[in-house]
């Protein structure tokens, strides 16, 4: 990994010096996290890519305490916020508010590559307790699940639970 030091004025971090995490079902695919508040002197966001593969998803959350930002680079499918359905092929933005449960679906034939803004930061901290460390270019792993204690990891970084999980709306 290259030196994590920066300057004030910008940061240029290339694919194999992010940090890299596989994720497990339903998610599966990885995570890169670029910029982040320990390798940046900016403490207000973090930031990264996710590839989702074919027919894979992000289940439902919300976090209480961050926006999330969201960009298509490629693929399609659709992502739900609180009940509203909306389709996403390339070039769409998404923003998940504060406290907004939403979830992410690839229904395309091909990797989604979702670049994402994390604000306040925190959203590599999940990924690093859920995921597996990755190096650039090894295989895909064999599907794995979630961590028996998630819930505790959502309920320490305060997601918001799916519905039927704790609130209703």
């Amino acid at each position: 990994m290259s030196d994590p030091v920066t300057s004030a004025w910008g940061k240029v971090v290339q694919p194999e010096d992010a940090l890299s995490y596989w994720q497990p079902m339903p998610s599966r695919g990885y995570v890169n996290v670029a910029l982040w508040p320990g390798n940046t002197p900016y403490d207000g966001f973090s930031a990264g890519m996710q590839l989702l593969p074919p027919g894979c998803h992000v289940r439902e959350h919300g976090h209480r305490q961050n926006h999330e930002l969201i960009f298509i680079a490629e693929g399609e499918g659709w992502c739900e916020i609180e009940g509203r359905r909306d389709e996403l092929k390339a070039g769409t933005t998404v923003l998940f508010g504060r406290n907004a449960r939403h979830v992410i679906h690839n229904t395309g034939s091909s990797d989604m590559r979702l670049y994402w803004v994390f604000f306040p930061p925190g959203l590599e901290d999940w990924f690093a307790a859920i995921g597996r460390p990755r190096s650039p270019g090894e295989p895909m792993p064999e599907p794995f699940a979630r961590p028996d204690n998630v819930g505790d990891i959502q309920a320490q970084m305060r997601f918001v639970p799916p519905r039927g999980e704790g609130e209703t709306r």
